[in-house]
């Protein structure tokens, strides 16, 4: 009776699952969808506690309420623009947790099962993987690991020894211990030669497939427990960071394998422009507010300047002192703007923004020809023409807001630094392109007192 308990909650938990990640797909509805997830989970949690036979129930809530009590304090105290970071993290710790459960459980597998010993060798080199590739993402994203080209050819002959050990291990017959400690070592030191020479760049896209891995140690280790659950969520979780991996590349032109494969998106990527034979029009806070009082239509398109720069708020503001005169303003999203899929969506909710005005990058197209002024708000990349203009640029095909066919261009940076792509950015020399240089938070702050005394 018990255990068709446990499973019916374990069923309820993966609907509950399927109907979060749904409604986790459209901004009105994605904190709903937060809460059935986080329900499910809860509910899963509370029926393994009653699994017959269930040891060391103290150290197992001593462990939750570590792990809850970190979870809560990184996730109050961290700044938005730091977000992509956590994620990357907790899907590290993802990974190890599977590689941990595969060290465990090893020691009390029979060497006869062979099925049960592929699945824990799955866990512990895709596990090892996702973790230390994760952390190396991370710490890309906060900028203290630079790109290091790894010869590609040596990387995969490192995963190939780890597998080839797998299944030695597996076939054996034999208790293999040191063997596997040799494979878990093996296979982070392939997670770091895997994410070390991918450019920072491509480093959502990244994230985003290491969260896939990270769900297919899930659903091993729940084949090797034989729970539900964690199968299940394992597979959803997988399933759900391939699809977004493939998004993500298709929305910058590229496939999966030139992101995974190539060193695109580093510092040393050259430029399609020269700068010294370019003219840069510069522009003023008075001027600009007269330019956006006087307009019908503004579409603002943020990046991750706009997250550095903690200029969310303001950016509201000045939406809300323009359209107290009349404007209309939308905000262009592109679907790799910021450094994490949503990053752009989640940090202008944070400032009430309403979910109806953030505009996905198809349909913002097709405005702007009708738009009077955009205001560029720290993206780069996303923007630039030479992706449709410049065949020999890095970028060129990559889907972009095209800003340039607006009637008039406001580009709010710090300077004429090139994105995180390292690419020169040709709409800063466009005639219609006019610079506003400053941190973005006081600019925007300015633009808002600027607009309400005219």
């Amino acid at each position: 009776m018990i255990l068709q308990i446990i499973d019916i909650c374990y069923m309820v938990a993966v609907v509950l699952f399927i109907l979060g990640i749904k409604l986790m797909s459209h901004p009105d509805s994605a904190r709903r969808g937060n809460a059935l997830a986080l329900s499910g989970m809860l509910l899963a949690i509370i029926a393994s506690f009653l699994t017959p036979g269930l040891n060391n129930i103290a150290l197992i809530l001593v462990a939750m309420a570590l792990g809850t009590g970190g979870g809560l304090y990184f996730a109050k105290s961290v700044q938005m623009t730091a977000m992509p970071q956590l994620v990357s993290f907790f899907n590290g710790m993802g990974g190890a947790a599977a590689a941990l459960i595969g060290l465990v459980e090893y020691g009390d597998l029979p060497v006869d099962e062979v099925g049960k010993g592929a699945v824990l060798m799955a866990s512990l080199v895709i596990g090892s993987i996702s973790f230390s590739g994760s952390l190396v993402a991370m710490g890309k994203l906060q900028g203290v690991i630079k790109d290091i080209n790894i010869n590609k050819i040596l990387a995969f002959l490192v995963l190939g020894l780890a597998v080839a050990l797998a299944i030695y291990v597996i076939l054996s017959g034999e208790p293999q211990p040191v063997l596997v400690y040799v494979i878990v070592l093996i296979s982070l030191i392939y997670g770091l030669a895997f994410v070390y020479p991918i450019g920072g760049a491509d480093m959502p896209v990244v994230i985003s497939l290491l969260n896939s891995l990270t769900g297919v140690t899930a659903a091993t280790t729940g084949l090797l427990y034989n729970n539900m659950v964690m199968l299940m969520g394992g597979i959803l979780v997988g399933s759900a960071g391939l699809l977004l991996t493939l998004l993500m590349a298709k929305a910058m032109n590229r496939s999966v394998a030139n992101i995974l494969f190539t060193s695109f998106g580093g510092s040393s990527a050259g430029g399609s422009a020269d700068a010294g034979d370019q003219i840069v029009r510069e522009i003023n806070l008075t001027d600009s507010s007269i330019l956006l009082s006087y307009a019908k239509r503004v579409v603002v398109v943020p990046g991750y300047g706009l997250a550095v720069a903690q200029a969310q708020h303001a950016v509201h503001d000045l939406e809300k002192a323009l359209e107290e005169k009349g404007v209309e303003v939308l905000y262009g999203i592109h679907p790799v703007a910021g450094r994490m899929p949503g990053h752009m969506n989640v940090l202008l909710a944070e400032s009430d923004v309403p979910y109806d005005k953030l505009i996905d990058m198809d349909d913002i197209n097709e405005k702007f020809p009708s738009t009077d002024v955009v205001m560029v708000i720290g993206a780069n990349d996303v923007v630039n023409p030479a992706a449709n203009d410049d065949p020999s640029s890095p970028i060129y095909g990559m889907p972009i807001l095209e800003v340039n066919r607006a009637t008039n261009v406001i580009v709010i940076k710090r300077s004429m630094s090139s994105g995180y792509a390292g690419i020169e950015n040709a709409l800063f020399f466009d005639p219609k392109t006019r610079m506003l240089f400053g941190d973005a938070k006081k600019v925007l702050t300015g633009l808002v007192s600027e607009v309400k005394s005219m």
